[in-house]
């Protein structure tokens, strides 16, 4: 039997496309739920996307925003969300179906902020990204790199390793399912939206605050 793995990332504390991801998950029985960070950031509803985590057994690692959170919050703090947070990994490894898998936010070994990202605006793939990516990744020892952070939806083979990142449930409005060992990846809409395969959250942002930072 094959196994198929959920994939979601950059949650940023939205919960009903986060749930609509864990129904779609169960329908089509995934064997594990893998999340590459950013919980928190932007919504409101960290707590919820938190206690829905847990509920799904979901194994999640830091992403920028976590670290921002615990950073900006304090040492003192105990509350339920920064106990969680702390709890939290910088990577994860491991191996299914004689696949070695690393699970990190941005780029390995263990990078929050320097993204993976081959897609340009319009969702096309930026060869000269993917070559660049590909020599970053030439002597990676994992057959299967996990990432996040950078918005975007893809599933490309650079050099040895075959990269996934299953976009952002609340911005891109997508998940998916990594089935091995045959590396098969489906990505599934959110939100009863069409599916963002670049979401360009800089330029939305300068946008929302009129140009400023």
């Amino acid at each position: 039997m094959p196994t198929r793995i959920g994939l979601i990332s950059d949650l940023h504390a939205a919960v009903a496309p986060l749930r609509e991801a864990l129904s779609i998950f169960q329908q089509h029985e995934v064997d594990l739920i893998l999340c590459p960070g950013d919980v928190v950031g932007y919504g409101e509803e960290g707590a919820e996307t938190i206690e829905l985590l847990r509920g799904s057994h979901c194994q999640t690692i830091l992403g920028n925003h976590e670290i921002w959170y615990l950073e900006e919050i304090g040492p003192d703090a105990d509350d339920q969300i920064t106990k969680y947070l702390r709890e939290l990994p910088s990577m994860l490894q491991f191996n299914i179906e004689d696949k070695s898998v690393y699970m990190v936010h941005a780029s390995p070994p263990e990078s929050y902020m320097d993204g993976i990202k081959l897609l340009d605006e319009n969702g096309e793939l930026i060869l000269e990204e993917k070559k660049y990516w590909a020599e970053q990744l030439t002597n990676f020892d994992h057959d299967i790199l996990i990432v996040g952070h950078t918005h975007q939806v893809f599933a490309e083979q650079l050099a040895n390793t075959f990269v996934v990142n299953p976009g952002s449930t609340k911005f891109n409005h997508t998940c998916a399912i990594l089935e091995l060992p045959g590396l098969e990846f489906e990505v599934f809409p959110l939100s009863g939206k069409t599916p963002v395969k670049s979401w360009n959250w800089g330029q939305y942002f300068a946008q929302q605050n009129n140009g400023k930072e």
